[in-house]
């Protein structure tokens, strides 16, 4: 169960104990998803949610980062008017050490050997 929202502006978030590894891998078997993540983990501190230029539609974009969310992947917060996303990856590395680096390094390999931009 998600912890529940204190106000309009606060983003229900799972506690560390609520993720499960299936909410995880689900949300990160989307490429966009895996984009958005890659990137988090590569600049290494929050970003905006329109720092990210996704070949999607800003609704699509929205649903993305809710999937990430609620699955424990990233934590969303309200700082004024933006809306940070930074990764999740004390919480995931306790609950599944060396997941998200091997997920990263895979999604990397297979970036270079596509010819996809890196993220």
């Amino acid at each position: 169960m998600t912890s529940p929202a204190v106000s309009s502006r606060d983003l229900p978030h799972p506690a560390r104990e609520e993720i499960r590894i299936e909410g995880v891998l689900h949300a990160l078997s989307d490429p966009m998803r895996l984009r958005i993540v890659r990137e988090l983990a590569s600049v290494g501190e929050e970003l905006t949610c329109s720092h990210f230029d996704l070949p999607v539609t800003k609704s699509t974009t929205t649903h993305h980062f809710r999937v990430l969310r609620e699955s424990g992947v990233i934590r969303q917060i309200y700082r004024g008017t933006a809306k940070m996303n930074g990764l999740r990856d004390d919480d995931l590395d306790d609950l599944f050490p060396g997941l998200l680096d091997a997920l990263l390094d895979a999604a990397g390999r297979q970036a270079a050997r596509l010819g996809e931009d890196e993220a």
